[in-house]
């Protein structure tokens, strides 16, 4: 059984100087229920990455049980959303301008990594159903699913972040379930409402910290893993000429990659830190080499946060879209046994 709803919003002049109004800023929300009975006390709600929709979660292209699907079945109820401006969660013009990510860069990236070597890591991908090429039937049945989404992050996470609140407001507590660019999403709805997050699961989170990877900006993730303010303690300080509120300092992984940490004596995120969080990484995706920068960034604000590696539980060969790989069930049961002991 499902339903939709649309948090948040509101009525702004269409732009065209004759008084008429137009609704925007609201997102698109489907509660599903599980046919035969809730069995846990907390709804999930999944947040999707840049360029998808919420068809992410339901089922795979080759036609086989999605996370969504999967937990469903296991007496969860679950919201899957579409982000500000994207599908089926209306844009106005005035939010600006929206991109639609290549097809190339989705082969290099997340469907066929194995075949560019971009990162070390990529060699081990094995798991993508067929060829991740365009012309392959699953991979264009992806493909065709990814939509145009806003270039201006912290926009869409300011949008998104009024409207999670508002989500949250609406239907109690939840955990929140959030991949790639999604990660930004659960920190921010997590600060907005810290009574109504019980848990969040943070699949490849947007990182590293204060750095963008795919799109690259000087002035990313200002708020060390957000473009836009969260409650740290103390304050952070005036954007100083580098636009940063935070002061940063530069370490040496262990491979010989730099990354960001806060400057000691490192602010808190005063709200998340009573808040578990599950951060999970696969094998053969290029977070391999840096979502552990995101944990260390998360445990020195304070925040309790496990990292779980698919490969150290014996989850071989995922690359990015892990949900949609092959091994996807193995993965969200994986997850669900976690998820199941948040209280």
């Amino acid at each position: 059984m499902s339903s939709s709803t649309s948090p948040s919003g509101r009525y702004i002049e269409d732009g065209k100087g004759d008084g008429d109004h137009v609704f925007t800023e609201q997102i698109y929300v489907e509660e599903l229920l599980p046919a035969n009975g809730i069995t846990h006390p907390w709804p999930l709600i999944f947040i999707q990455g840049a360029g998808q929709t919420a068809t992410n979660f339901l089922n795979t292209p080759d036609g086989r049980k999605g996370w969504a699907s999967w937990l469903l079945d296991q007496g969860y109820v679950v919201y899957l959303l579409d982000q500000s401006c994207r599908g089926r969660s209306s844009c106005h013009h005035s939010h600006g301008p929206t991109v639609t990510y290549p097809a190339e860069l989705a082969e290099k990236r997340w469907t066929a990594c194995r075949d560019f070597l971009l990162w070390p890591e990529a060699a081990l991908h094995t798991q993508w159903p067929g060829s991740g090429r365009m012309g392959d039937p699953i991979f264009d049945a992806y493909y065709a699913s990814t939509v145009p989404s806003l270039t201006n992050y912290a926009a869409e996470q300011s949008l998104l972040q009024a409207a999670g609140a508002a989500l949250l407001d609406r239907i109690g507590p939840a955990i929140l379930i959030t991949h790639s660019q999604g990660g930004t999403h659960g920190w921010l709805w997590a600060d907005a409402r810290p009574k109504l997050v019980k848990a969040i699961v943070a699949v490849e989170p947007s990182g590293p910290p204060f750095q963008s990877t795919i799109v690259k900006d000087a002035a990313a993730k200002q708020y060390g893993i957000t473009d836009v303010a969260l409650s740290y303690d103390p304050p952070p300080d005036p954007v100083d000429e580098q636009g940063r509120p935070l002061q940063s300092k530069e370490h040496i992984a262990a491979n010989g990659a730099t990354y960001l940490l806060q400057q000691e004596p490192a602010r808190s995120l005063k709200n998340l830190i009573d808040i578990p969080v599950l951060l999970e990484t696969g094998e053969a995706s290029s977070h391999a080499s840096y979502d552990l920068f995101t944990v260390q960034y998360l445990q020195q604000a304070g925040v309790k946060v496990e990292h779980l590696k698919l490969a150290d539980k014996d989850i071989h060969g995922n690359g990015h879209l892990q949900f949609l790989e092959l091994n996807n069930l193995d993965i969200i049961q994986l997850l669900e046994k976690w998820i199941a002991l948040i209280t």
